[in-house]
């Protein structure tokens, strides 16, 4: 089972999804983005989490996402990962013009799935106004993709199942 269901009296379902990842790759803007449909190109350091909600309708249920937004990963002070530990699922967040940004990402799946176990994941390039900057290149994505389905990495295509109810998992 991933992460815990929650349901209000109302019947409407609660999910928890961690954005992780390396500092300034832009977690806290998607989340504004997506949330309150705001950008803002001025940098905001998260210090430990910061906590939004989204209310969706899918499939005609009402889904509430709870999306934690963890302070960003440095080499002096690893993501905690106890924070995880509850999740429905996480989003890698990498920045496309740092490559060093998707080693940060896959090593913070490594220790997710070697500490607390599969979850559902997916990675997010972000930064996609920058492209033609970007480090990292196409082959660089579909090589990582391939070892992640080599190494048993399936449970990377499973979030958004998870996360809205349509696996037998993740009720």
């Amino acid at each position: 089972m991933w992460g815990i269901a929650l349901y209000s009296e109302s019947g409407m379902l609660k999910k928890k999804i961690c954005m992780l990842g390396s500092y300034g790759v832009g977690k806290t803007s998607l989340v504004a983005r997506f949330v309150n449909s705001l950008f803002t190109d001025k940098y905001q350091t998260t210090i430990g989490v910061k906590i939004d909600k989204k209310v969706l309708q899918v499939d005609g249920r009402e889904v509430t996402l709870m999306l934690w937004d963890m302070a960003g990963e440095e080499t002096t002070a690893p993501v905690r990962l106890n924070q995880v530990r509850d999740a429905s699922g996480y989003i890698l967040v990498v920045d496309g013009c740092r490559r060093k940004t998707l080693d940060v990402a896959l090593d913070i799946q490594q220790r997710v799935e070697g500490e607390i176990g599969p979850r559902p994941f997916v990675v997010l390039a972000n930064k996609a106004d920058k492209r033609p900057d970007w480090e990292i290149s196409d082959s660089s994505w579909m090589d990582t993709a391939r070892n992640q389905r080599e190494d048993g990495g399936e449970s990377g295509g499973r979030l958004s199942d998870t996360c809205l109810g349509n696996r037998k998992s993740a009720r």
